[in-house]
């Protein structure tokens, strides 16, 4: 969270020296907004198909976070989130793979949702609502050296499709700039395979569901 703190200050240190200037939001502006964003995902698993009591974890990551929201109407609009790759270290949690590396992976999960600013998005402050979908591709999955210890050398995680829901909150500092704050909640579920040569493979269901909290900087075009 230091990044996040980071980012915090060096935006309100270069932004808040600039006039002050409500503007509400019209048909056809375009917001982009970029910052920091955290995932942080559910803190364990279903328990590993056939190791009951054995489930695993995935930690928490800060990447670069940026968007584009299309305003159809000066209170709705049609928001793309993208982000670099987050990655994540999988270990055991509990059982006989307690601690255990089981591996690691990264992801990509572009959200498309529609934004309601319930306020008309008059004054300094825009509070909005959002719910979309949320695609969450895997790549650069590694069997870790816990997993390979028991002669897994393979680790795929399936793709997830599913729902997101979000609340944020524009300021805006003048015509052009803003400050930005957003929570948004993701349903992103995968099946994790671990496989090795002349060995039944393993499986864990792991609905990583997170929680994504951004802090960006924003323009108005």
């Amino acid at each position: 969270m230091k990044t996040v703190k980071g980012l915090v200050v060096a935006i309100s240190s270069a932004l808040l020296v600039l006039p002050l200037a409500a503007s509400a939001y019209e048909k056809g502006d375009m917001l982009l907004k970029f910052g920091a964003a955290s995932v942080n995902p559910k803190s364990t698993s279903d328990d590993i198909k056939g190791m009951p009591g054995q489930p695993v974890t995935a930690d928490d990551e800060v990447q670069v976070g940026i968007s584009g929201t299309y305003m159809l109407s000066s209170k709705l609009g049609i928001e793309l989130l993208a982000a670099t790759p987050f990655s994540h270290q999988i270990d055991g949690k509990g059982g006989a793979l307690n601690g255990a590396d089981i591996g690691s992976v990264k992801h990509l999960p572009p959200t498309l949702s529609a934004q309601y600013y319930f306020m008309g998005s008059q004054g300094q402050f825009k509070p909005y609502v959002g719910a979309g979908i949320n695609y969450t591709v895997f790549f650069d999955e590694e069997a870790g050296a816990g997993s390979q210890g028991l002669g897994y050398n393979k680790l795929d995680l399936d793709d997830s499709f599913g729902l997101a829901a979000q609340i944020g909150l524009d300021y805006q500092i003048n015509k052009k700039w803003m400050l930005n704050a957003s929570a948004m909640y993701a349903k992103i579920g995968t099946t994790a395979t671990l496989s090795g040569n002349g060995i039944a493979d393993l499986n864990v269901d792991y609905d990583l569901d997170p929680m994504v909290y951004r802090l960006n900087v924003g323009m108005t075009f």
